[in-house]
């Protein structure tokens, strides 16, 4: 009688189910935000909040930074890998810029300064790492406030996160358990594919 992934080690499934359950309980774990950031996280989609991602997502994340940060998931997981090394002020700077470009023209003014005073502004609470030209243009900027305001400061923290961050995200253990939940589940497709595929010869077999 074929088992399926009954016939795995016990060790390995257990293995599987722990990563996954893991992954899972990271993605939808609520983590403190600030109102800009509240703002952004009640638009994720809760399907996307509680999914492993797929192999196929995995691989593309590694194959470029954009898909990382095209994905939901993806800038989820990342988020959490910033936040294990302390700099997660980068993504929720990127966020904070992606949600301020969609704010009304009426509101624009006070919504720069309240981007600038917390993450722009020397010694603000989540200061980001900008170096002190783009800083005070982007200071400048506030003053008379646009949808492009925080452009180039966006810009240089997008890419010091592709640079820096993103590298040692391709070597994190989220990553590697995410690797290793897809192998184990690509194993048990496997394994199940064999199983059907000798049950149906069986079944052959025995109506001959």
């Amino acid at each position: 009688m074929c088992k399926g992934l009954a016939t795995l080690p016990a060790s390995c499934l257990k293995s599987a189910k722990d990563i996954k359950h893991k992954i899972s309980h990271l993605l939808q774990k609520p983590e403190p935000q600030a109102a800009d950031q509240k703002q952004m996280k009640e638009k994720t989609s809760a399907a996307a909040a509680k999914r492993v991602p797929t192999a196929a997502e995995v691989e593309k994340w590694k194959e470029s930074f954009s898909y990382v940060m095209s994905s939901e998931s993806g800038r989820m997981i990342f988020s959490s890998f910033l936040k294990s090394e302390f700099s997660e002020e980068n993504m929720d700077f990127w966020l904070a810029c992606e949600d301020y470009k969609k704010t009304n023209l009426s509101e624009l003014a006070t919504r720069a300064k309240q981007v600038c005073q917390k993450y722009v502004e020397a010694d603000a609470p989540k200061e980001v790492n900008l170096d002190s030209a783009t800083r005070e243009e982007t200071m400048q900027k506030v003053e008379n406030a646009s949808p492009s305001s925080f452009d180039e400061a966006q810009k240089m923290i997008y890419n010091l996160m592709e640079k820096d961050s993103y590298r040692r995200f391709l070597h994190s253990k989220l990553i590697q358990d995410l690797c290793q939940t897809q192998d184990a589940a690509a194993l048990g497709k496997k394994e199940k594919k064999y199983c059907d595929r000798a049950k149906n010869s069986h079944a052959l077999i025995g109506g001959a």
